[in-house]
């Protein structure tokens, strides 16, 4: 049985996508194959309960015959951190709990996917980093990151390090834009493979799993929508107008895909929003309807207006919450992450040469 960990450099570049892509891959190729979360970090409650999909949409996926309390140990909820902190956790309790499920659920299996929560770094306060985890359960390492500029070579380079070089496996870089692709290929991965670091994959930037349409959006939010506008754009980060209308026009028109967060009484900031081609919607907090001349600008434009109860500052958490993990999880996004992964990523290196267990009996037979 072999075992491979997905970890990132930073919360949401596409691991879990990628950890059930790869697992896909795997199956299409006739392995057994198993899947844990040791670490659940995606959760909604901060008393315990675990909300995280990703062991539920990976059990669906995969067809894995496991319990969330098996395919989750650790619920890393606030709760749980503070109890850590004040001395409640017994961290190697933790680690015995965790290798125990771990060989309940890789039992005749040729290959087990392990996803990291959050970043490599998490889980450090009870001696579980996906490093620890990794020396743990014997796995190899896959590091997922992004890269915009050189800089972020210094997040990759320090992560290689905690990891180690004799679990790491590879790197995969995701979401690669046009613009970075080039130098990422030619420059970057020579540089990284000089120091014995290797790049497994360099999979491009598809503008469909970089957001979440703007009904998305106002289904997750809640939102009632005020105008009588096409809502299929895709938003991929939120502005908040908070400054007078001049300053506003000026921020807004420097992004694109972006849905600007304001007050319902801020007509100034509503008004310099519509004049940004950049802005996707408005999403006006606080209860108030915008006025009339707002509306009407609004559906000539063709912009969407989203009405949501609650202050700037819970909706604008929530809405970043929803665009940098909603699309990332459901069947679609793994299926086309299965693809470019096909398409960008040495996924020989990445699952090697296994045998499935099947295969092996009929020739001992």
């Amino acid at each position: 049985m072999n075992t491979v960990l997905v970890t990132s450099t930073e919360e949401s570049t596409g691991k879990t996508a990628i950890t059930l892509a790869l697992g896909l891959l795997a199956k299409e190729r006739g392995l057994d194959v198993g899947y844990m979360k040791p670490k659940g970090t995606r959760l909604q409650s901060s008393v315990g309960k675990t909300l995280d999909e990703d062991p539920m949409l990976a059990r669906e996926l995969l067809d894995v015959d496991a319990e969330m309390h098996q395919l989750e140990p650790v619920v890393y909820s606030p709760t749980f951190i503070q109890g850590a902190i004040r001395g409640k956790e017994n961290n190697e309790e933790l680690s015995e709990v965790i290798a125990h499920h771990f060989e309940d659920i890789s039992a005749d299996k040729d290959l087990m996917f392990v996803e990291g929560g959050g970043s490599y770094r998490t889980g450090g306060i009870v001696d579980l980093t996906d490093a620890d985890i990794a020396n743990l359960l014997d796995a190899e390492v896959i590091l997922v990151a992004e890269y915009k500029h050189p800089s972020d070579l210094d997040d990759v380079v320090a992560a290689v390090e905690d990891i180690g070089s004799e679990r790491l496996a590879g790197i995969v870089f995701n979401r690669v834009s046009d613009a970075s692709y080039d130098e990422l290929e030619t420059e970057v991965a020579p540089f990284l493979e000089a120091r014995g670091v290797p790049v497994l994959g360099v999979v491009p930037n598809e503008k469909d799993l970089a957001g979440v349409t703007v009904q998305e959006l106002a289904e997750e939010l809640g939102a009632e929508l005020a105008t009588d506008a096409p809502t299929d754009a895709f938003v991929e980060r939120f502005l908040v107008g908070a400054m007078g209308g001049d300053a506003a026009l000026r921020y807004f028109r420097r992004t694109k895909n972006a849905a600007v967060i304001t007050g319902g009484d801020r007509a100034n900031i509503q008004r310099a929003a519509l004049e940004a081609p950049g802005v996707k919607c408005i999403i006006l907090t606080g209860g108030h309807r915008p006025v009339g001349a707002v509306i009407g600008k609004a559906e000539q434009k063709g912009v969407p207006v989203l009405l949501v109860n609650g202050d700037t500052l819970s909706v604008t958490d929530r809405a970043e919450d929803i665009v940098s993990t909603g699309r990332t999880r459901d069947e679609r996004t793994v299926e086309r992450m299965r693809d470019l992964l096909y398409e960008h990523a040495d996924i020989d290196a990445i699952i090697g040469n296994i045998t499935p267990s099947g295969d092996a009996d009929e020739d001992d037979e």
